[in-house]
């Protein structure tokens, strides 16, 4: 590995300066790991299926690709001369079929990577019971004994709640203590588990490339405290300057009812809250393991946790991109919800991308308005006149400048003739915005109009939720009218 400004770095001093393939890094734990790694002087390639997600992340000098671990085709290229893999794989939005793609997923990358000398792999796992009895956990035991089966040196970080922005269970509990003043729990809400700071979780995975003498093992980490979920939420409305909910313990509603009633109140992706709350009626414990823990304790207790989760959001910022749960497109305000809701509506052409971006230019101005729906336009900003909110004036015809303010909108990021982003200066309760973008596949422009909305509890997500068909009809008729537009010009 080269050298840093003279420094000579930690993959220099260990001998293991080939590239680290972290595969999944769209996912959260990713999102952390590249940018931790890659400070520390390590060679990073991304492995995503979502290379946009990733892309948006605007990390420098990481290599990523698009694949997917159940495609042995995307794998040879991805696993080309590395020497050490941190799979951080879970399928769980695939709904019921989820267990089915994990155990594909591991077993294909574990021989690709077998085949491909990587050293090691490094599987991030979860804390279960001696008897695990829920799809969502057993599951995760599962893959990591696949992979084990099909390659040599695997080594299982098994791991609690992790503290930190992103992280499913931890944005559900704030969801729900940042909105709800009085909530009606299950009895699972005093089983205990030890979380683990996000920093810790980093600082272990890294060390963990490294360590010797851990090939094949499963080690369970923790950070030093065990807290009911109950507890944690009251702790996290304390850090959040949120009064303590009144949390009303309900014998009969089990698990599989809460993930019901939880999509309702957090904007966390469905399938993942639903698996997640379904292995909660269990009482975790995590036994350390020393040798982990002589080169890389985890002592960051649970308050020192969410501080720390509360600073890197706020560092978190988007930069004129959409990066998701960047601070600046939540509003900066730590109750509107981190994951966000999306509709998107996208049309290929044969007109090139200038002509595209000439014909969006021509959206927010006195001549071109809204492009289409003009009575629907016009009703909303009726509406937010009446809830006293200002509506500024059309934009002069021209470039989009940031910073500008025409109609209800804001310029966030411009970067002609290829991506706008405009957030909503609407009264509404959550923040949000709209994303085009103009790419090329090859053959054909692709333009795409996308409608981002991060709700603040059960009112923001209605307000999705009812508006629903009129975002579907504005983005078809938006995108019809600025594709007619560039082709006409064509």
């Amino acid at each position: 590995m080269a050298t840093i400004s003279g420094v000579t770095t930690k993959a220099e001093r260990t001998g293991h300066g080939n590239t680290v393939l972290v595969v999944g890094g769209s996912g959260f734990v990713g999102r952390h790991l590249v940018p931790h790694l890659a400070a520390r002087g390590w060679r990073v390639r991304v492995l995503a299926r979502n290379t946009r997600r990733a892309e948006a992340e605007g990390w420098q000098g990481v290599d990523i690709m698009r694949g997917d671990a159940t495609d042995r085709a995307s794998l040879t290229p991805a696993l080309a001369g590395v020497d050490l893999a941190f799979y951080l794989v879970h399928s769980m939005t695939a709904g019921k079929r989820f267990p089915d793609l994990d155990r594909a997923a591991a077993e294909t990358f574990a021989k690709a990577a077998r085949e491909a000398g990587v050293r090691r792999i490094i599987y991030l796992g979860g804390l279960a019971p001696r008897d695990v009895d829920t799809v969502h956990l057993a599951s995760r035991v599962e893959t990591g004994e696949i992979l084990r089966r099909h390659h040599p040196d695997v080594v299982e970080l098994r791991a609690g709640i992790i503290i930190g922005p992103g992280s499913a269970a931890f944005e559900v509990m704030r969801d729900l203590v940042a909105n709800l003043p009085v909530m009606v729990a299950p009895r699972w809400v005093r089983s205990l588990s030890p979380p683990i700071a996000l920093d810790d979780l980093l600082d272990q995975l890294e060390a963990l490339g490294t360590l010797d003498g851990v090939a094949g093992a499963v080690i369970e980490t923790a950070g030093p405290d065990r807290l009911s979920y109950e507890e944690m939420m009251l702790r996290l409305a304390d850090a959040l300057g949120k009064r303590r909910p009144v949390i009303i313990r309900v014998p009969l509603l089990t698990p599989e009812l809460s993930a019901y009633w939880i999509e309702f109140v957090t904007s966390t992706p469905a399938s993942i809250a639903r698996a997640l709350i379904t292995g909660l009626k269990h009482d975790l414990s995590a036994t350390k393991d020393p040798r982990l823990e002589a080169v890389a304790p985890a002592r960051i207790g649970f308050d020192a946790a969410v501080r720390r989760a509360m600073a890197r959001e706020r560092e978190r910022l988007s930069h004129g991109r959409w990066r998701e749960g960047a601070f600046d497109l939540r509003g900066m305000r730590h109750e509107v919800a981190y994951y966000g809701v999306a509709m998107r509506r996208a049309r290929g052409t044969v007109a090139s991308a200038e002509a595209l971006w000439q014909s969006l230019e021509r959206f927010g101005t006195a001549d071109g308005g809204a492009l289409s729906l003009r009575p629907l336009w016009a009703m909303r900003r009726a509406i937010e006149r009446a809830l006293g909110g200002e509506i500024a004036p059309a934009r002069e015809a021209g470039p989009f400048q940031p910073g500008q303010r025409f109609d209800v909108w804001r310029v966030h990021g411009v970067v002609p003739p290829a991506s706008l982003v405009l957030l909503s200066t609407l009264r509404a309760p959550g923040a949000g915005g709209f994303e085009f973008t103009i790419e090329d596949d090859g053959v054909r422009r692709v333009f795409s109009a996308t409608i981002h909305w991060h709700p603040r509890g059960f009112w923001g997500l209605m307000y999705w939720y009812i508006l629903a068909p009129f975002h579907r009809l504005v983005l078809a008729r938006l995108t019809a009218a600025i594709v007619r537009g560039a082709e006409r010009s064509a």
